[in-house]
């Protein structure tokens, strides 16, 4: 028998939760069956309980009534927490889709459907791929190129090295030296070096002030 895959989900509205669970149910005939083991109305309930599950899927609301769902995502990449998050959302702006997949969203898919995606996108997303519905997707990618293209001029510009670039990437993630050391395979002593590099480089002094200066400058995807 097929090992249920485990399920968060995160929506401040019970019945939409309750939708979710029993739409899941459903999914009885194709390659994995799925087990929602918490549910979360709140982004600090939600980190808790990913915390204390570690389940393989996330479903979350983008709009929760005390926050945002990119929060989550932001605290989930801080806190290296791993669980692939499928975004769902009312919103079909270009500007929400690129936010929420920038910070690692895994999917994203339109509330009106649910019911005709969902399943195709937990498929998707447990083979490691990525889910964006076709009519989605051309936005996306518009503000990807846009954004990709605004980062490499920033970084020819200052001129940083690849290891600078990866050290400066985790360091708006809000990674501590120890942190940032054991991501990338390098002593603490040398990433303290990079961050030298970094901060004369940008003409700072700070870590604080080079996270506002690489984040305004395009060094960085926010």
């Amino acid at each position: 028998m097929t090992d249920a895959v485990s399920v968060l989900l995160v929506d401040d509205h019970t019945e939409f939760r309750q939708g979710l669970r029993t739409l899941l149910s459903f999914y009885t005939d194709g390659p994995a069956v799925f087990e929602v083991v918490a549910e979360a109305a709140s982004v600090k309930q939600a980190i808790q309980l990913v915390e204390t599950h570690r389940p393989q899927i996330t479903l979350l609301d983008m709009e929760l009534d005390s926050s945002s769902g990119l929060e989550f995502l932001e605290r989930l990449n801080g806190l290296m927490l791993e669980t692939r998050v499928l975004t769902l959302s009312a919103h079909r702006e270009d500007e929400w889709i690129f936010r929420a997949m920038q910070a690692g969203a895994k999917g994203y898919i339109i509330k009106d459907k649910v019911t005709s995606q969902l399943h195709e996108a937990l498929c998707t997303v447990l083979q490691d791929e990525i889910y964006l519905d076709p009519e989605l997707a051309t936005g996306f990618f518009r503000l990807f190129h846009a954004n990709l293209g605004r980062h490499f001029q920033a970084r020819a510009k200052i001129r940083l090295t690849e290891r600078e670039q990866e050290v400066l990437d985790w360091l708006v993630q809000g990674a501590s030296n120890e942190v940032i050391a054991k991501q990338l395979y390098i002593t603490v002593a040398t990433v303290k070096a990079h961050l030298t590099a970094i901060f004369d480089k940008l003409e700072v002094r700070s870590r604080t002030q080079a996270i506002v200066k690489a984040i305004k400058l395009g060094l960085v995807q926010t």
